[in-house]
């Protein structure tokens, strides 16, 4: 288990190597010149020179590249070639509002999505399982900002009872920001929970066939106690696994959900950062988004191990 657990570790360090890479040379390949947009179609070339040596700019790429990795293994994340601010302290805001968003959603997402699997599997074949599994099928096939825009027209249009931007500050209390929150929230746990639905509808199903389960209901146990007591904790590995898999898609949707609602979160400011062309903060965004999805996938495959005796035995 301990070779495998660092085999993984060593796996995660290489992705994360080769995602601060392909983020550093993709942002170098971007059109047009930052100096030059900056300053004006009217600067001199000394002044877009001037600018360009004051941001670094004028450093071979790979040269800049080893730099800014080199400041990331110490913690220093650059500077925003916009202003010259660090950007520590300028994501610093904007990760906790997309650490709230992602932890609501989470935390009405995985309860919701593992109870109506449960239901689904508890009564398969009826017209609640048929159209669970329509709507969770309607849901996969449906992108994030279609159902954000479907939201928006719906709550906040036509029964004006939700706003449509959810733009919240430092200064707002919890009970002030969740009007805000509900549409954000609302559109991201439709979009992650199918998937978690219907692996813990088929999970539940596939034990339910077992001699144990047979027994159990011979001894004339209630149904709901079968599956909450000796069902579901035999399914908990496939469960256990795709919720935090779901997680990570979570955190690819995030992205699109705080610029439909314009939510200043790190989704947003990457957006944002993107069209002013200030390139290290998008990069510093993207790795960030890319560190938490590659650590979740691995959390994923060590929850899936250690939930399930046969292959932590064969790792």
């Amino acid at each position: 288990m301990t070779k495998y657990l660092l085999k993984r570790l060593f796996a995660g360090v290489l992705l994360v190597l080769g995602a601060s890479a392909i983020l550093f040379f993709a942002g170098e390949l971007l059109p047009g010149d930052f100096a030059s947009r900056m300053l004006g179609s009217q600067a001199t070339p000394e002044a877009v020179e001037a600018l360009r040596q004051s941001r670094g700019l004028d450093q071979p790429a790979l040269t800049r590249y080893l730099m800014w990795l080199g400041g990331l293994l110490q913690g220093d994340l650059g500077v925003s070639l916009t202003n010259g601010r660090e950007i520590g302290p300028l994501i610093a805001t904007r990760l906790s509002n997309t650490l709230t968003l992602a932890g609501l959603a989470a935390l009405v997402a995985v309860p919701f999505a593992v109870g109506l699997g449960t239901l689904a599997a508890m009564y398969r074949n009826t017209w609640f399982d048929r159209l669970v599994l329509m709507l969770s099928m309607v849901t996969v096939a449906t992108p994030e900002f279609f159902f954000a825009y479907l939201a928006i027209a719906f709550f906040a249009v036509q029964l004006h009872l939700l706003p449509s931007i959810s733009i919240v500050t430092s200064d707002m209390s919890f009970a002030d920001k969740v009007p805000l929150l509900i549409l954000p929230v609302l559109t991201l746990v439709v979009t992650t929970s199918a998937h978690m639905i219907r692996l813990t509808r088929a999970s539940l199903i596939s034990v339910m066939d077992s001699e144990y389960a047979g027994t159990a209901m011979l001894k004339g146990l209630p149904q709901w106690k079968i599956v909450l007591r000796h069902l579901l904790p035999n399914a908990m590995s496939p469960i256990a696994a795709v919720v935090v898999l779901n997680l990570a898609d979570l955190i690819v949707g995030l992205i699109i959900v705080e610029a439909i609602f314009a939510y200043p979160g790190m989704g947003q400011l990457m957006v944002d950062s993107v069209s002013k062309q200030d390139v290290t903060v998008v990069q510093a965004c993207g790795l960030i988004f890319a560190v938490t999805y590659i650590v979740l996938n691995m959390i994923a495959d060590l929850l899936a191990i250690l939930l399930n005796p046969r292959l932590r035995y064969k790792s």
